[in-house]
């Protein structure tokens, strides 16, 4: 099902439950997601650039949090977290540390077949984009996915 379609059924439950986050929280999402296609009109949004636009929001809730918290404001960071849980239950599953570990050592494998020198720190963004693309379909926090990469190398 087309994620907008999702939303709007969702919208619709949220109503109905009276629930203000979770409608708010969904508002938000179908917001971001009609704006981008409005604004590359030309084709319709695919299942990739909708999840990162999922992504993105998922990251700026998490950034939020930590600021409201350093600020003293836990009630607002509580907040932020609650609808990062929501937006998050419309990506797919996330990879687990083991699944990173198994794409991480298989692309610096095939790097090494490939490439006669040593496979170093210069090469860690082949390692990077090969790795994702093992995990294809799954969430990948790039953040983590780098630093495990930087200690397999190192």
């Amino acid at each position: 099902m087309p994620i907008l379609d999702q939303l709007q059924k969702d919208l619709v439950a949220a109503m109905k439950a009276k629930d203000e986050l979770r409608l708010g929280t969904i508002r938000m999402i179908k917001t971001a997601v009609q704006k981008a296609a409005a604004v590359d009109a030309s084709k319709p949004l695919n299942d990739a650039a909708e999840q990162q636009i999922l992504k993105s929001l998922a990251k700026q809730r998490v950034e939020s949090a930590e600021m409201f918290r350093t600020g003293g404001r836990e009630e607002l960071a509580l907040k932020e977290e609650a609808e990062r849980v929501i937006i998050e239950a419309y990506l797919p599953a996330a990879a687990s540390e083991l699944e990173i570990d198994d794409a991480i050592e298989a692309a610096v494998q095939e790097l090494a077949a490939a490439v006669p020198v040593p496979v170093g720190i210069k090469q860690m963004g082949q390692i990077m984009k090969a790795a994702q693309a093992k995990l294809a379909g799954k969430t990948v926090d790039g953040k983590v996915m780098s630093e495990k990469v930087k200690a397999r190398l190192s």
